[in-house]
């Protein structure tokens, strides 16, 4: 008998087979579950060390052993009239065949079902129906005499919608997704199947001088019927009792159980209240104007009352943006911000976003990534459901190069913020970074469509353009009014399309207008341009500048062309990110061998 029969005979080539499926099931099976357990990035690779050491050892075992009826024998010991290699074999083979199914079957609910692509902007994030702890707080209502009082309104609004987020039970929309809403004659039914929720609690506020009316009403959505309703008529100190009571009372009509004490309003001074909830209102605005007048506000409310720890959080984030934005000193700006968010967590250390902006600044100022993972947890334990905080949590992920990890956060806070153009651009964003294309294309469309005065195309640009659309990318910037928003994106476009000396110039009004503020974004241009000398240059200067844009390194395709530069890997280690890019690199090994691109 030749040396291949025997191995037939002895089921060598059977056991090869179906140690093989097992190693892939088993493979995948490790893949699926390391995210979800936060298992460390060489635990895949130690699964497959371990999988590739055990076959040898398996086709060993098969040469020298056989099953018996007794039981496992060396196969020298066995005699070859009472020899059942050939039933072992039958047996064998309908195992291979079972494998091979059930591997067929997980093929199939990974590609289609644990992995869906995205069509449209409807279909981007797959959501259950809506929880029956799930709510929206509207804006309520100014019913006061005063149109000023608009921002009265809406900060009891956020108020409660906070105090109903703190606990953990409720699934509570936040606040920029329900503000859409704010005008709109929509009927409660459509209102809560775009949110995805399951109740609606709105109400109106009447405001004149020391007196407040607050009436509120919880809703049904499915029946359109109200469930609860209350008018409160109280003194203006009262306010933060009132809001007690209406949380109260949701928990109670929803059959809530909480797991421990109920949250509780922050009480201040009302008149600091007042103030502190105007504040708040252009600190909502997010502009280069509205800045400095939340600051000047949370200012006045500081100085009636010094202990208020959530003024001093807002003037934490309105002094980070500010600096960020190149209107004051990056690092002065960014120290005082970090003191002020300190200073309100030693009054509160609840304050779960004051953890997320302490985090913020160690992850894209200080480029201490042990320290931003201890604030992020600190954060997330605080919030866990603060669209911010989830979105603090994704930053820090893809910063390191996890952006299975990032795009898990970033799609938590859009469920949770489902038309906030914010959370809709960070989510596209990380899609084109896994080379999902389509769907950050898809989300950046439906940005475009939900927030049309907010959004910025810019996704949609760049979207189209990793596509091969660039007639499309063009047409699209073409369109643009803002100047400096039209010379960013044409900074792209136009060099995808040929028109360069367009795509040059728009790079030279982008240096003269924002100066350093902006240099990541220049290296960035220059790399797509070809040109590597120039894009590290700017990366140095970035490096020097304390650029919050270097912590997007490792999964930046717009800097792609720099990869195999011999600067590039010192410049990683300069940032303490190399071992985070060769981690990166082995997991697209690991990708790529089970026929998948992306990370």
């Amino acid at each position: 008998m030749s040396f291949v029969q025997e191995l037939k005979r002895r089921n060598v080539f059977r056991v090869a087979v179906a140690y093989i499926i097992v190693g892939w099931l088993v493979l995948q099976v490790a893949d699926t579950l390391a995210p979800a357990l936060r298992l460390p990035d060489w635990f895949l690779s130690a699964v497959a060390f371990l999988i590739l050491l055990g076959f040898p050892f398996a086709l060993i075992f098969a040469w020298a052993f056989e099953v018996t009826p007794e039981g496992v024998k060396r196969e020298k010991e066995v005699d070859r009239s009472q020899s059942i290699t050939e039933q072992t074999g039958q047996k064998l083979n309908l195992t291979i065949i079972a494998l091979l199914a059930i591997a067929v079957v997980y093929f199939a609910i990974d590609k289609f079902v644990l992995q869906p692509e995205a069509t449209t902007g409807d279909e981007v994030v797959e959501t259950a129906g809506p929880s029956d702890t799930s709510i929206a707080v509207l804006p309520f209502v100014n019913m006061s005499d005063d149109a000023s009082n608009e921002y009265f309104a809406d900060g009891i609004t956020e108020e409660l919608l906070n105090l109903l987020a703190k606990i953990p039970a409720l699934d509570v929309t936040s606040r920029s997704s329900a503000f859409q809403f704010k005008g709109k004659e929509i009927d409660i039914p459509t209102v809560a199947e775009k949110l995805n929720v399951a109740h609606i609690l709105e109400g109106s506020v009447r405001k004149s001088g020391v007196k407040v009316r607050i009436t509120a009403q919880l809703i049904e959505a499915d029946s359109d019927k109200h469930i609860w309703s209350e008018t409160y008529d109280r003194e203006l100190t009262d306010i933060f009792a009132i809001q007690d009571e209406i949380a109260r009372k949701v928990v109670d009509v929803l059959q809530v159980t909480l797991l421990g004490a109920a949250p509780k309003a922050r009480t201040t001074d009302a008149e600091g209240y007042a103030l502190y909830l105007e504040g708040l209102h252009y600190l909502d605005l997010d502009t280069p104007q509205s800045w400095p007048k939340a600051m000047a506000l949370f200012d006045e409310v500081l100085a009636i009352d010094p202990g208020y720890a959530p003024a001093w959080m807002g003037k934490a984030w309105a002094m980070r943006s500010i600096a960020n934005f190149g209107d004051y000193d990056l690092a002065e700006g960014t120290e005082l911000a970090r003191q002020w968010a300190a200073h309100a967590l030693e009054l509160d250390p609840t304050l779960a976003e004051a953890w997320a902006m302490l985090a913020h600044i160690s992850l894209i100022y200080d480029w201490d990534w042990e320290t931003a993972r201890e604030l992020t947890d600190r954060a997330l334990a605080a919030g866990p459901n603060n669209p911010t905080v989830l979105g603090e949590a994704a930053m820090l992920e893809q910063t390191l190069g996890n952006l299975v990890g990032a795009i898990e956060y970033k799609n938590r806070a859009l469920a949770l913020d489902p038309l906030s153009q914010v959370r809709l651009r960070e989510a596209s964003v990380a899609y084109w970074w896994a080379r999902d294309f389509e769907r950050a294309e898809a989300l950046a469309r439906k940005n475009l469509e939900l927030n049309q005065d907010e959004a910025w195309p810019g996704d949609l640009i760049v979207a189209l353009i990793m596509q091969g659309r660039i007639a499309e990318a063009a047409e699209i910037t073409d369109a643009i009014d803002h100047p400096f928003i039209r010379n960013f994106a044409g900074a792209f476009s136009y060099q995808a399309a040929g028109r360069e000396a367009e795509a040059a110039a728009a790079l030279e009004y982008m240096i003269e207008a924002r100066g350093l503020a902006f240099g990541y974004q220049y290296a960035q241009i220059y790399a797509w341009h070809g040109n590597a000398d120039k894009a590290f240059e700017w990366l140095d200067i970035g490096f020097e500048y304390r650029d919050g844009g270097m912590t997007y390194l490792l999964v930046d395709l717009w800097l792609e062309s720099l990869h195999d530069d011999p600067r590039w890997r010192p410049l990683l280690a300069k940032m303490n990110l190399l071992e985070y890019w060769d981690a990166m690199q082995d997991r697209q090994l690991v990708a790529q061998a089970k026929g998948s691109t992306r990370p």
